[in-house]
């Protein structure tokens, strides 16, 4: 059994069987989702060799989800865009900067939580004082919009409505390096943006 604040292990075998260590118990790609949803960690490990397969186990999970009816979450250009970025220069900040934007995303929707279970709480005579909980909905919606804008001009190919350009001759390696150094400014205004509005 793992230490209190380890992850548990799951090995998955040459038959895909995933086995949770922590349980002794075989287990689902939807048991896994559960774990996440319930904010347990969790490592996945092929069975024969060792490795740590936890990313793609993720991602197939992710795969599961989107398959189902009604389920779809990735919208197809962010998905196309998304797609585009595989092999670009680009590749080694999108992470980063997908892990802080859904961050950001989650301290929103926390915060919203709160509101509603506070003004939820309160008496009726309270209720009428304060700001309706449509008003408290709408703050959210707004500011989840926002995130959300900010996270796809990013992923925007030409921000300022430009058009694609003829294609340039091979750059000099000095002006790629200062291109990306533009890019991660660029992405680090973007943060600070994305933060202050949390």
């Amino acid at each position: 059994m793992p230490a209190k604040d380890e992850p548990v292990v799951m090995k998955k075998y040459a038959n895909r069987r995933l086995y949770n260590t922590g349980t002794s118990t075989y287990v689902t790609l939807e048991d896994l989702a559960g774990m996440v949803k319930r904010g347990e960690e969790f490592t996945v490990q092929d069975a024969k060799s060792g490795e740590d397969i936890t990313h793609p186990v993720l991602t197939q999970i992710i795969f599961e989800l989107e398959n189902k009816d009604g389920q779809n979450m990735l919208p197809i250009p962010f998905l196309r865009q998304l797609i585009a970025f595989y092999g670009d220069q680009m590749q080694m900040v999108v992470p980063s900067f997908l892990e802080q934007s859904m961050i950001a995303f989650a301290k929103e929707q926390e915060r919203f939580r709160e509101q509603m279970k506070s003004a939820m709480g309160k008496g009726p005579m309270d209720m009428m004082q304060m700001a309706t909980p449509m008003k408290a909905l709408e703050d959210q919606t707004r500011r989840n919009i926002e995130l959300f804008q900010n996270a796809m001009r990013m992923f925007t190919p030409f921000p300022n409505g430009g058009t694609a350009a003829s294609p340039e001759p091979v750059r000099k390696d000095a002006e790629k390096s200062d291109e990306l150094s533009d890019l991660k400014q660029q992405i680090a205004a973007m943060q600070r943006k994305i933060d202050s509005m949390g």
